[in-house]
């Protein structure tokens, strides 16, 4: 029989199959695990895998809500119900937007930053086709955290899944010297961490923290791309991967 451990698996496999065989096994879409919906326990995971956007359809068909259309139209990259709504409403290109993630912070964010958190590539041209504002700042909360750009979203993501959006974001001329004091990483998470003084690139390197559990590989070439871009070279790799960590 199938259970609320086996949907929480699926959801961090990404796998639609699976998600979709646990829900027709009686498994409720509905039903609050952990005091959380299974939707949210869905969105907040840390994998950034192509087959997200197809877990939440399968979520979505069989009952669940995101509960408001424009973050569910990012999350599954939906361009066309996006430029719908843009279309109805121009002002969504600016909107501010809150859900909880396993990486970066989204508390008061833009569409862009929720597409650069996601690697919704698709609404994140349209975004910028249509006008908005890759420099946008999340709001700082009273604690003084936050107030970073979308460009932050992408630039250590799990995989380095979100490379596409991070380079589409330097592309459109997203700034990378803009200085963030405090961001909070992983909100409620087990690696909860508060980073201080960050840019763009320092931000990157934050993906060798232990906790960040980035490849090292990828977290240097996302450096090198980030100040080829600034300061139109880098220098060579060096030691990579570190010879004296791989003791």
């Amino acid at each position: 029989m199938a259970t609320e451990a086996d949907l929480l698996g699926a959801f961090e496999e990404h796998s639609p199959r699976e998600i979709h065989d646990i829900l027709t096994a009686g498994v409720s879409p509905l039903k609050l695990i952990q005091g959380k919906r299974p939707v949210d326990c869905l969105i907040e995971g840390y994998l950034r895998s192509p087959r997200f956007a197809d877990c939440l359809r399968v979520m979505l068909t069989s009952g669940a809500d995101v509960g408001d259309p424009l973050l569910q139209a990012l999350l599954l990259d939906d361009a066309s119900s996006l430029e719908t709504q843009i279309a109805k409403s121009p002002s969504v290109l600016g909107r501010r937007l809150s859900s909880l993630t396993a990486f970066t912070c989204c508390r008061n964010v833009t569409a862009l930053h929720i597409c650069a958190e996601f690697n919704s590539t698709q609404c994140g041209k349209l975004l910028i086709e249509a006008g908005a504002d890759v420099n946008a700042r999340s709001l700082v909360d009273p604690d003084g955290l936050g107030g970073q750009t979308p460009i932050f979203h992408a630039v250590n993501s799990i995989f380095n899944y979100c490379r596409p959006m991070m380079e589409m974001l330097v592309s459109a001329g997203a700034s990378l010297d803009v200085n963030v004091p405090m961001l909070l990483w992983g909100e409620t998470m087990p690696w909860e961490t508060i980073v201080f003084d960050v840019t763009p690139v320092s931000y990157a390197q934050c993906g060798l923290f232990r906790q960040f559990h980035r490849d090292e590989r990828d977290v240097y070439d996302n450096i090198a791309f980030l100040v080829r871009a600034r300061n139109g070279s880098a220098p060579p790799e060096r030691n990579v991967p570190n010879k004296y960590l791989a003791k």
